[in-house]
């Protein structure tokens, strides 16, 4: 287990209770606050400016995907870290390469499953 020393706020948003579950869970044993969502659309309309330090964004979710969510939310906050989480290929978004991510802030796409210990490393390698 990895103790964080200063307690950072994430919002969590992945349509699937049990990864919401087990990450909350995981993350708040390791001193995170976080506030979860399974619905893009509460997530964003519970979403204020500079109450974040790290979002983790699922890519699919129907309703709002994670790429309609991240530019809607950034239209709110240009400043907050932002993760995608995903499980699946992006096949279907073949034409946002890693430069172009980066290029609109977002530093990193993380592949589920994933335990805690190695979502907390992935968060703790990129500097505030």
């Amino acid at each position: 287990m990895i103790i964080m020393t200063d307690k950072k706020k994430i919002m969590l948003v992945d349509d699937e209770p049990d990864i919401i579950f087990g990450l909350r869970i995981g993350l708040e044993d390791n001193g995170f606050k976080v506030d979860a969502f399974n619905d893009p659309r509460l997530a964003l309309s519970n979403f204020k400016p500079g109450s974040y330090d790290i979002l983790l964004l699922d890519i699919r979710m129907p309703k709002m995907d994670g790429f309609e969510f991240y530019v809607k939310m950034r239209e709110i906050d240009d400043k907050v870290k932002v993760y995608f989480i995903t499980a699946s290929e992006m096949y279907y978004y073949e034409d946002l390469t890693k430069e172009a991510l980066t290029r609109v802030g977002v530093k990193r796409v993380i592949r589920k499953p994933i335990s805690v210990d190695d979502l907390i490393k992935e968060i703790k390698a990129e500097p505030d």
